[in-house]
């Protein structure tokens, strides 16, 4: 049986030249390298005391007992959802903020493996069996923690870094103290033995900023951070907009219009040949947009304010391959409009005729809808919703009498032309979803239940597998906390509740006696004038009548004292 330790091993030289603030230099020369040969010369950091005094009794143990035992020496661990580096990766797909903080200078060289890679080192060792007991685990990259950061930035997420204080990190609960420790280790390791021993094939030797992307793509599907594209189209007045507002709120995700789309674009170039942003820009950049501008402005005067089909093009397709649109995904709004338009789009090819065999088109399937759902209604339901909005909605909208006849009419004709557009998605085997709207639910409700139940679940950014266990334990535990303070609660209403019908028992055994009395002393004083009556008139002919009875004895008694009292009746006076 075997004994493998794996952890993060780091002498007292390389931790504390990563938390020098101010003083830490690069990454280490070939002759500052740490090699298996050195692991006995190492004085722990009193950070990682237990870290070795652990591995000690790790070989001990294989010393004095069957147990063949080997301490592996791994550098951070990536890949796979992430676990230290989550914080960056986080910041970075949600691009709530124009850089990503990095903590304390970041220079210091962090030694690294991949899961993968990790896993294979411990199962060569559990099939090689090496002589030595002490095996470094890292791969060839020797990145600074700046580096590592940076390349998420630039791949995920806006491409900017600010460097923070370290104190910082704790303030914002970015990190646990430990976690920085981490983060915070300076050392160049030399794996000899897994280089020159083991065999396997390597998922990321290079490292993580040489396999930015494919670690990115590890992520997002880890987490299930996969961005959702729904493309809505339909008449004017149908409600596309509302519609669309409503599915960015639910999913989280950017609500794409061609207006606003130009003049985002516009003003970006406005600004950047103005020089208000100079100091990020290039001057390849700088001529770039001075010419894209140009052109932009000359053909919008040539066509009245409006653009060609191949620039609308080429700004909405930028604006799709964004990073936001790209992390989290978009409802695109009512564009494009055609075929035409549609295939300048998304299309990457031609459609190939071969054999007489027609291929399915080549499409950008970064940015091309994953859903297409067609609202439609009839034009009188269509008018009078247009003529029942206010004047100036009406006129914002482009919904007057004179705009919006025109622009159904137009609807209408190119959705029954040869090519239409949701014949371009057919071809693409994306199949529109038709939906008919019928009544003026401003929440739409029956429609988004119609799309949210098409599309599925959001699948915006979410907890790891070992964040969700842990969140589970939590929401178990608060489960079990809020049945216990329900069950307690419960025992108190019924407490408070028996102790209530206690006290209503004893007030009313005591209102009962008490009635009793009332009720005695009534009754004695309602019969003195009656007993008064009977001690005067009744009682002295009875008790003469019996008395006679019971010397005379005779063969009747009850008739004997009824006659006895008829001849002897006394009457009051």
């Amino acid at each position: 049986m075997q004994n493998v330790h794996p952890h993060l091993d780091c002498d007292d030289m390389g931790h504390d030249q990563a938390t020098e603030s101010g003083s830490t230099v690069g990454k280490k020369d070939e002759a500052d390298m740490i090699s298996e040969e050195d692991f006995r010369r190492r004085r722990p950091h009193p950070s990682f005391k237990s870290h070795n005094n652990l591995e000690k009794l790790v070989l001990k143990l294989g010393k004095k007992s069957k147990l063949s035992s080997y301490v592996v020496a791994c550098g951070l661990q990536y890949g796979k959802g992430e676990n230290l580096f989550h914080y960056f990766f986080k910041m970075s797909w949600l691009m709530q903020f124009p850089e990503v903080p990095l903590f304390g200078q970041g220079t210091n060289s962090i030694p690294m493996i991949h899961v993968y890679d990790l896993g294979r080192v411990l199962q060569n060792i559990i099939n090689v069996k090496p002589k030595t007991k002490y095996i470094l685990a890292v791969d060839d990259s020797n990145n600074t923690l700046e580096d590592i950061v940076k390349m998420i930035s630039d791949t995920l997420g806006p491409g900017k870094i600010t460097k923070l204080p370290q104190q910082e990190a704790s303030v914002t609960e970015a990190f646990k103290p430990e976690e920085l420790e981490y983060l915070s280790v300076n050392l160049c390791l030399d794996a000899v033995i897994i280089k020159d021993s083991f065999s396997f094939s390597w998922t990321s030797e290079a490292g993580m900023v040489e396999n930015m992307e494919r670690i990115i793509d590890e992520y997002k599907y880890t987490r299930q951070l996969l961005p959702i594209r729904i493309f809505l189209v339909g008449p004017p007045a149908v409600g596309k907009t509302t519609v669309a507002q409503r599915l960015c709120s639910h999913y989280k995700i950017h609500h794409i219009k061609i207006r606003e789309v130009i003049e985002e674009k516009v003003t970006q170039l406005n600004e950047i040949v103005s020089g208000s942003q100079l100091e990020h820009v290039s001057a390849e950049e700088l001529s770039a947009a001075s010419k894209q501008l140009e052109n932009l402005n000359k053909v919008m005067e040539l066509k009245a304010g409006q653009l060609d089909d191949y620039l609308l093009a080429d700004i909405l397709r930028e604006k799709l391959n964004s990073k936001p649109c790209s992390n989290q995904g978009f409802v695109l709004d009512g564009f494009p409009e055609s075929y035409q338009q549609a295939k300048l789009i998304f299309s990457d090819g031609d459609t190939e005729k071969q054999d007489f065999i027609i291929k399915k088109p080549e499409y950008n399937k970064k940015i091309t809808p994953e859903h297409v759902f067609a609202l439609n209604a009839t034009d009188d339901f269509l008018a009078k919703r247009a003529q029942g909005l206010p004047q100036s909605e009406a006129e914002n909208m482009r919904y007057t009498q004179e705009e919006f006849i025109p622009r159904l009419t137009r609807y209408r004709q190119l959705n029954s032309a040869a090519e239409t557009l949701l014949d371009y998605f057919d071809e693409l085997e994306i199949h529109p979803e038709h939906i008919e709207v019928t009544t003026d639910d401003s929440e739409y409700t029956d429609v988004m239940k119609k799309i949210t139940e098409t599309v599925g679940i959001p699948k915006n950014y979410g907890l790891s597998p070992q964040e969700q266990e842990e969140e589970d334990r939590k929401e178990k535990e608060r489960r079990k906390q809020k049945l216990a303070a329900e069950a307690a609660e419960k025992k108190h209403r019924k407490e408070a509740a028996f102790a209530e019908m206690v006290s209503q028992y004893e007030e009313w055994q005591k209102n009962l006696s008490e009635l009793k009395i009332q009720e005695r002393e009534l009754l004695e004083a309602r019969s003195l004038p009656l007993r008064n009556y009977l001690m005067t008139y009744v009682m002295p002919t009875l008790t003469q009548a019996l008395s006679d009875c019971c010397k005379i004895k005779p063969e009747d008694p009850v008739n004997f004292v009824a006659e006895y009292l008829l001849r002897n009746n006394q009457e009051p006076t």
